[in-house]
């Protein structure tokens, strides 16, 4: 079973990962000015990481999805990446980067499959 855990930085923003049941880390937040924003992020998440639309931008010619979608890319490293995009275009949240692109799909399903039922850690207050 995934978490959401909601941690506050030193210069008091705050921002959540998506773990895994394995603690790994697969998705990151952007940073928020309120604890409120940021679970109205993990909310965003829920909702959008299932109906989001695909747009593989490593595909020459690709088609521009509409949002919300995840949207695919390299890097200047060459590693594949994705971001995960609200239906308002904002970044909800990006992945690490992956040597393989099979992997980065994985990473894209497994957010799909524990987000909406995963808990929230919130360790901002630590």
């Amino acid at each position: 079973m995934g978490k959401f855990v909601i941690e506050k930085s030193k210069n008091d923003k705050f921002k959540f990962n998506l773990k895994a049941g394995n603690n790994q880390i697969i998705a990151t937040s952007q940073m928020y000015d309120s604890l409120a924003g940021c679970k109205n992020g993990i909310e965003s998440v829920r909702k959008n990481s299932i109906a989001a639309n695909m747009e593989d931008q490593t595909v020459e010619g690709f088609a521009t999805a509409k949002n919300p979608k995840w949207e695919v890319y390299k890097d200047a490293k060459g590693e594949f990446r994705f971001r995960l995009k609200a239906s308002n275009g904002e970044i909800i949240v990006t992945g690490e980067g992956y040597k393989a692109k099979d992997g980065l799909m994985n990473g894209i399903e497994s957010i799909k499959k524990n987000a909406p039922d995963a808990e929230i850690v919130d360790k901002s207050a630590e």
